[in-house]
């Protein structure tokens, strides 16, 4: 660590001081990587003594679904999910055929005398109804220290070509184990289950090989394409003269090809270049994925590898590769600016004023202030090939790679969001638009001394991907001071009409509160999202469905956890249509001017509305209860100005409605409470 922070300042000397105006006030709290953390627990970080700690706010959005909430299986312990950056591919959803899988250790409640050595996995054929418990499909091998131990298990689902019966695709899997000693890892194990037939099982291994330079250790990322391919992507890090580990700048990339004839996988393995400017740090985090047809992939990883001036040496950012052919060849390294003169808009406006004068003395501009990542981030792709990130940013602290952690006198907010970050043009610097999601209360959550863990941001997109959503966790200030006692925030990106969704209930544009209310309540423990949302157009309003699974579990990772689905924590299509466009996209001319609200509200009989319009137009309007069933429509012809809508609801059962209101192709909502 002191080598690295060495390091970092000589950079930060050398390369930038000229061009830094900005000071940074004092005595500002900040995280660091948790791998700095763990090599270093004695890095001053708390404010001076005496120092106080702003008021701040406690505001928590109801979902206004009610999620219905389940118990699937068990784990001896915590780790399946919950170590540093852990939300990898655990869950994963394949939308036509209704499957939803869940991957982990085995061991917990459900089996008493298993053991967190094996692995297993639960399963839904019928979208998250119903699930089949516990299925254990790989058993430690060998005997002493040769034995096989299997951690930190990722997977996918195959669908063969042609095939509709879910029980007939596959879960692929594979995970990095360790010897029985348990000193270190070096192998892998891979392979694939049919769905409907836990017999039906292959189990393969991979040595890792000093001879060809190939070092395996534990994958970060892991994918399955549409053509069957998984991808995995892993660090070079060999043995180094003094016996410690070598950070070799590459990124080892592991293909699994799908052999029809033996109904199995064939791997292959890649070493691709990835510097560095602190040649001992491998990147924090990396991913990879495709687009839904599988054509389009990217590889990225947050680093830093200097050829962005105002992060070298102290900030991080996203490094990608990709590739326009399945695979088969690979361009890059290109660096995702977040700051300076090519910084993404978003990103470098998403603070206000008030806020940057909290922090800086003198007040830089904008291009002047050194974003830096978070330390985990996710990876999704769309229909049209490019590339979405979601991932908190905030702004780089005094030390180098620290994130600043103080909490907004005027805002109430850490000075940092999580954002999705949407490439226009395969990820071509210049290309990156980014949308602040949100804010935070929260960043970083310790249970006990064994476990710290971030806001684990992660996306999801729809069966054609033209729809994202990011969720993350956050806590409740006034529950915790830190984010140990977390709900799950969400939010939808439409990567065509470049909207987010608004909050349903509030009806506001901000994220919305997935678990507030239910069981989860403060208790989503290091959750993880599936790779892809369910979509159901039964009724007027279609719906997202986002499959999740948290960990119940007490502050002692080493204990047994169970694993609980969400059921039913959705987004309606229609809270698309309010979010408003990024700078750069040219909205037509409104016909919508003004709307009023709802009078009376609560209403019994008769409830009226004011649109204004301007130019003559149709309004269709609808009346939606909360399952997005429609119950009322009409239409009324609108002359230019304003005009007044009645409602009907003498007829209608107690309970909270939708009014909806579509004019020329815009369209806004207003609640109606019927006494």
């Amino acid at each position: 660590m002191k080598k690295l922070i060495l390091s970092a300042t000589l950079v930060v000397l050398g390369l930038m001081i000229s061009a830094q105006k900005q000071q940074l006030r004092p005595h500002l709290k900040f995280e660091v990587p948790i791998e700095a953390l763990q090599k270093n627990a004695s890095i001053e970080n708390t404010p001076l003594a005496g120092e106080l700690t702003p008021a701040i706010p406690s505001v928590n959005y109801k979902a206004t679904n009610t999620v219905n909430i389940i118990g699937i299986g068990t784990s001896a312990n915590a780790y399946s999910y919950g170590f540093a950056g852990g939300q990898r591919s655990m869950v994963c959803t394949n939308d036509a055929l209704g499957v939803v899988t869940n991957i982990h250790r085995m061991g917990g409640a459900l089996d008493p005398e298993g053991s967190s050595n094996n692995l297993g996995y639960d399963f839904s054929t019928n979208w998250g109804i119903d699930w089949s418990v516990m299925n254990e499909f790989y058993l430690a091998s060998g005997h002493g220290p040769t034995m096989r131990l299997a951690r930190y298990p990722q997977q996918g689902i195959f669908n063969p070509a042609g095939n509709t019966n879910p029980d007939d695709a596959y879960m692929v899997y594979l995970a990095p184990i360790i010897n029985g000693s348990g000193s270190f890892f070096g192998d892998y194990v891979y392979g694939r289950v049919r769905i409907g037939d836990i017999t039906d099982t292959t189990v393969n291994f991979n040595a890792s090989n000093p001879g060809a330079g190939i070092y395996q250790g534990v994958p970060d990322g892991f994918t399955v394409t549409a053509t069957g391919d998984f991808w995995a992507l892993d660090y070079n890090v060999g043995f180094g003269s003094t016996g410690g580990n070598e950070w070799l700048q590459q990124l080892l990339i592991s293909h699994g090809v799908w052999n029809q004839t033996e109904e199995d996988y064939d791997m292959t393995q890649f070493l691709l270049p990835c510097p560095t400017l602190d040649t001992t740090m491998p990147p924090l985090c990396g991913r990879v994925e495709f687009s839904p047809d599988g054509q389009h992939g990217y590889i990225v990883v947050l680093t830093d590898n200097g050829n962005v001036a105002i992060s070298a040496g102290q900030s991080f950012y996203p490094v990608l590769w990709r590739t326009a052919d399945y695979g088969t060849t690979w361009e890059g390294p290109i660096e995702v600016a977040l700051a300076g003169e090519e910084g993404i808009w978003g990103v470098l406006n998403f603070l206000d004023a008030e806020e940057i004068e909290e922090l800086y003395d003198p007040v830089p501009d904008p291009d002047e202030i050194p974003f830096t990542t978070a330390y985990d981030f996710d990876l999704s792709v769309g229909v049209d090939g490019n590339p979405c990130i979601a991932v908190v940013v905030g702004v780089t602290s005094e030390q180098p790679y620290g994130i600043i952690t103080e909490r907004s006198d005027e805002s109430g907010y850490l000075y940092m969001a999580p954002f999705i970050l949407h490439s226009v043009a395969k990820g071509n610097p210049g290309s990156w638009q980014g949308r602040e999601l949100g804010r935070l209360y929260q960043f970083r959550g310790t249970y006990g001394q064994e476990l710290w863990e971030d806001n684990r941001i992660q996306i999801a997109r729809n069966r054609i991907g033209d729809r994202m959503f990011v969720a993350w966790l956050d806590t409740d200030t006034t529950i915790s001071s830190e984010n140990n006692d977390p709900d799950i925030w969400a939010r939808g990106y439409s990567t065509n009409h470049h909207s987010l969704t608004y909050n349903g209930e509030t009806l506001h544009d901000e994220p919305q509160n997935m678990t507030y209310g239910s069981e989860a309540t403060y208790a989503a423990h290091f959750f993880a999202l599936s790779n892809e949302v369910i979509y159901n157009d039964a009724t007027y309003w279609p719906t997202y469905t986002l499959p999740m699974v948290y960990e119940v579990m007490d502050f002692v990772p080493s204990e047994p956890v169970e694993y609980r689905y969400i059921q039913n924590a959705f987004f309606w299509e229609q809270q698309f249509l309010m979010g408003p466009p990024p700078p750069g996209i040219i909205e037509k001319e409104s016909t919508i001017a003004a709307v009023s609200e709802v009078i009376p509200n609560p209403a019994t009989t008769t409830a009226t509305f004011t649109l204004g319009i301007t130019r003559p137009a149709v309004a269709n309007v609808s009346i939606i209860n909360l399952t997005g069933q429609r119950i009322k429509q009409f239409a009324q012809q609108l002359a230019t100005g304003n005009n007044t809508i009645s409602l009907e609801v003498a007829e209608l059962k107690a309970g909270l409605y939708f009014c909806i209101m579509q004019v020329d192709g815009e369209q806004v909502t207003r609640k109606i409470v019927v006494e």
